[in-house]
């Protein structure tokens, strides 16, 4: 069952100083940020960029801020670091080669390039990483795997992130091709789940679901949040909030989902919304703060 994380969540502003914690050392700025289809040249792909949407961006990376960012949707480590500064992040990428070339919806002659999940982790904070979850693919390679890393930042404890992304086209409901196969995914996300929750290192699943996760009674998130084992017993960090991002949407489908341990360190939750006019992403980035 879904938890309100509402007793847990302050309202701690993304652009202001994150407080000391107990532990003695702040907050970690955990973010997701679907980049929609960020290529390492603007002139190829299903997203056409000038050099000025790239320093668009990067603001934006900067505004957010993030000691770590899981990305969606990029071509490479180096289109990556066309957003999140070299000389300020680490970039850690999925091994899965690029699929199939599909054309560009309205865009004759352009096509797909590899959309690619991965990690922006600030330079200075040690990290280990596991070997992608590709079972998450089902064998397809046009299907993403997921990327697994272990932060071991001075001052705090260790806490282990699955970077995802899901399937697309089953935000809601179960019927469709879209829904089987986002239905064969979860079963694999809970095993990863389950593994660690028997783990002492607390963990965090992020990234775009493609699912709105906090609908009522939702059942891939019944299959997740099934508090077996007990560490499993899991929450989202927005909690009941509603995104801002754009008014067409009335619910995340990007989601920071924490196990037991990890919730409990939850110091705050917020969206990092574009200026009138910018629309740099079609996804907003969302950030937890963990104690």
């Amino acid at each position: 069952m879904r938890k309100p994380l509402a007793a847990l969540v302050l309202a701690l502003a993304l652009g202001g100083c994150a407080t000391e914690t107990a532990r003695g050392a702040p907050p970690l700025r955990v973010a997701s940020w679907n980049l929609e289809h960020l290529s390492e040249d603007g002139a190829r792909g299903c997203r056409p960029r000038t050099d000025a949407d790239y320093a668009r961006l990067r603001d934006v990376a900067n505004r957010l801020d993030a000691d770590v960012v899981a990305f969606q949707e990029a071509e490479s480590a180096r289109a990556a670091a066309r957003v999140f500064d070299p000389r300020v992040y680490d970039i850690v990428i999925e091994a899965r080669p690029a699929g199939d070339r599909f054309p560009c919806r309205g865009l004759e002659g352009r096509t797909l390039t590899r959309q690619a999940v991965g990690f922006a982790i600030r330079k200075g904070i040690a990290f280990q990483r596991a070997p992608d979850l590709t079972d998450l693919q089902l064998g397809d390679p046009n299907l993403r795997s997921a990327v697994d890393v272990t932060l071991r930042p001075k001052g705090r404890p260790p806490l282990r992130l699955l970077a995802v992304h899901l399937k697309s086209g089953c935000a809601s409901g179960d019927r469709g091709e879209a829904c089987e196969t986002l239905r064969r995914q979860v079963p694999v996300l809970e095993r990863w789940i389950d593994a660690r929750a028997r783990e002492p290192i607390r963990f965090a699943v992020l990234g775009d679901f493609n699912r709105r996760l906090a609908g009522p009674a939702d059942p891939v998130w019944a299959e997740l949040d099934d508090a077996d084992p007990p560490n499993a017993d899991l929450a989202l960090a927005a909690g009941d909030r509603a995104p801002a991002c754009d008014p067409r949407y009335r619910a995340f489908i990007d989601h920071l989902v924490l196990d037991r341990r990890a919730a409990r360190d939850l110091a705050g939750f917020d969206e990092l919304t574009y200026p009138a006019g910018e629309r740099p992403s079609d996804h907003c980035p969302v950030v937890a703060l963990v104690r």
